[in-house]
């Protein structure tokens, strides 16, 4: 199994309905975040990555059919090289409806990473402040950096990828323009919708931000 299809995308773009979409349609296993944090295996390989160690691809994404979220959409232009043949997927939001969720999710739990109780997430999220807030942030926290950030990911994207490998992709569009740009049928049940601010929270440590 190789990778059939490279999220580009930040988190918090919709991934973890991406992720069930493309599982739904045989293209999954679909590697996320959520792998990282439920395989010491998988968290492994990410902390030898952050770490600057050059990684071994096909090891790294062994048995999965395709790739989105972080950590692995920071390295989207080596894996874009590294697998030709694979499509490229930019999931985007409208950028104040994106900063609203990351400001409430992701940048608070890593920021807040010493106080989870479970050692592997706290593992985890060390490794993401590496690959998000150092590599993908430039270390910066505050909006107008980080949405820079978000603006210039989807003009590198745009620049980099020719335009018939390439969707730029809004979750809210449904199944119609992901289906037509994979070549597969349209499936019988509504577009998948999970991982709404209260979900992240409940999957990560159980409850809300402190």
């Amino acid at each position: 199994m190789t990778l059939a299809v490279i999220g580009a995308g930040f988190g918090r773009t919709g991934t973890a309905s991406l992720k069930l979409a493309l599982e739904h349609l045989g293209l999954g296993p679909c590697h996320h975040m959520e792998e990282v944090l439920k395989s010491p295996a998988q968290l492994a390989h990410w902390q030898a990555i952050a770490a600057g160690h050059q990684p071994d691809w096909n090891q790294v994404f062994a048995g999965f059919g395709s790739m989105v979220d972080w950590p692995g959409a920071n390295y989207w232009r080596e894996l874009a090289d590294f697998y030709p043949n694979a499509k490229v997927l930019l999931s985007v939001r409208p950028e104040e409806a994106w900063w609203k969720s990351f400001s409430q999710t992701i940048q608070v739990v890593v920021r807040e990473r010493a106080h989870i109780p479970v050692p592997h997430i706290q593992a985890a999220m060390e490794m993401g402040e590496a690959i998000v807030n150092q590599q993908t942030f430039n270390g910066a926290s505050d909006k107008p950096s980080i949405l820079s950030a978000y603006r210039r990911r989807i003009e590198e994207v745009r620049a980099a990828i020719p335009p018939e490998r390439l969707l730029v992709f809004n979750v809210a569009e449904g199944w119609a323009p992901l289906c037509r740009f994979l070549g597969q049928d349209l499936p019988a049940i509504p577009f998948p919708r999970t991982n709404n601010t209260e979900e992240f929270w409940q999957h990560v440590r159980g409850g809300g931000p402190a």
